[in-house]
């Protein structure tokens, strides 16, 4: 069986152009489903029904392949579970076939970029945070209790007040004290 799945973005796009091509390359119109939301929304309704319906032996076909994945990763993601389920992939527009050797083939290329591509990234993340902390910046959330603060909140301690008035008078919720504290021994 040959089902086909097609996404816009937000509710006032129209979904014609990609259901006349899916129609035209002999999807059933009762075996289409559709989304109506961004591509980086994790969560697609449409996707999730068409691809509990695919059995082994059937096809998914799409008419871009930006309509399928939120990023190269996520669509590569996507077909190989459908590999591994026996069922193919068809991106009209394109012409990948993973039902063929050349597609699949198309789609071990991509799956290499895709993977150089997070590579990429990788480095890219890394430089920065070492240019970052050879210029003194350390990444990461700052401080609810600065040193000062901490110093101060230490002598309340240990003149007697207790934790709840400590986080009464500084200001500071008590998880956020008793992980101060820790850090500070």
């Amino acid at each position: 069986m040959v089902v086909g799945y097609m996404r816009v973005s937000t509710e006032d796009q129209t979904t014609q152009l990609q259901k006349d091509a899916l129609l035209k390359y002999g999807v059933d119109s009762r075996n289409i489903y559709e989304d109506k939301i961004s591509g980086t929304k994790d969560t697609r309704d449409g996707l999730s029904k068409a691809l509990e319906f695919l059995q082994t032996g059937d096809t998914l076909v799409v008419w871009k392949l930006d309509r399928l994945g939120r990023s190269l990763a996520h669509l590569i993601g996507i077909i190989n579970t459908l590999k591994e389920k026996g069922i193919g992939f068809i991106s009209i527009t394109e012409g990948m076939d993973t039902t063929t050797p050349s597609g699949e083939l198309f789609f071990h290329i991509f799956g290499a970029l895709a993977q150089f591509e997070r590579s990429l990234i990788q480095q890219r993340v890394k430089a920065g945070l070492d240019s970052a902390r050879a210029r003194g910046r350390i990444g990461g959330r700052p401080r609810a209790i600065d040193d000062e603060k901490l110093v101060m909140i230490q002598k309340a301690l240990s003149d007697g007040m207790s934790k709840a008035a400590v986080c009464r008078t500084f200001g500071v919720k008590r998880s956020t004290l008793i992980d101060a504290l820790n850090r500070a021994v």
